[in-house]
């Protein structure tokens, strides 16, 4: 698959970059993808939530009424969840709630999201740049020339860019990554896919294997 080169003025700069079919044209694994964002959002959550059950509440431990004659249930403990004040029954507790995938199944499903971007057009290949110092001016000025002002972008690099990632950081709408970084979810969440040249290779590296 061959896609134009733009500069960050947004103009073709004349050269094609090609892309491979077997990370960019493949049939989407729809189910890949499903385990990969998944897997993703479930590793985001801390699992720190906590109630406290019957045990753990402070109360006297008499009986509050007698057993019998009164007309309504039996009740033993103040501490009970059926009261005010009571434990919370079957309150959440703390988990851990990540799962496993195998690296193949990542790996398939990173290749399916890109198919489903390039074929909806929203993948852009962007020559390298660099920035002299950190200005969210000088980043927003490239989204512009891109329209990408009111779209959600990913921008892609093929290694760590300082003044680039810093010059991004206050855009909401944006996000800057090295290709090391790329998920499935970061893929899929994004309106439009900007790939800088230099990651291309990094890349169809990593999802070639």
């Amino acid at each position: 698959m061959k896609v134009a080169v733009l500069d960050i003025n947004g103009k073709e700069t004349g050269r094609k970059a090609d892309l491979s079919d077997a990370v960019f044209a493949i049939e989407p694994n729809n189910h890949a993808v499903y385990l990969d964002v998944k897997q993703y959002l479930a590793n985001q959550r801390q699992g720190t939530h906590k109630s406290k059950e019957r045990a753990e509440i402070s109360g006297s431990t008499r009986k509050i009424k007698k057993q019998k004659g009164t007309g309504t249930a039996r009740a033993g403990s103040i501490k009970s969840g059926v009261f005010k004040g009571g434990g919370r029954i079957f309150g959440p507790r703390p988990r851990n709630y990540s799962f496993k995938l195998n690296k193949n199944l990542k790996r398939l499903a990173r290749k399916s999201a890109l198919s489903i971007k390039a074929s909806e057009k929203s993948i852009v290949v962007l020559e390298d740049f660099n920035f002299e110092t950190p200005k969210t001016k000088n980043f927003t000025a490239v989204l512009n020339a891109l329209n990408l002002d009111n779209k959600k972008s990913l921008f892609v690099l093929g290694a760590s860019n300082n003044n680039v990632y810093l010059s991004s950081r206050n855009l909401k709408g944006s996000e800057v990554i090295n290709s090391s970084e790329l998920s499935t979810y970061k893929i899929l969440n994004a309106n439009q896919i900007v790939l800088l040249e230099s990651s291309l290779e990094g890349i169809e590296l990593n999802l070639s294997k």
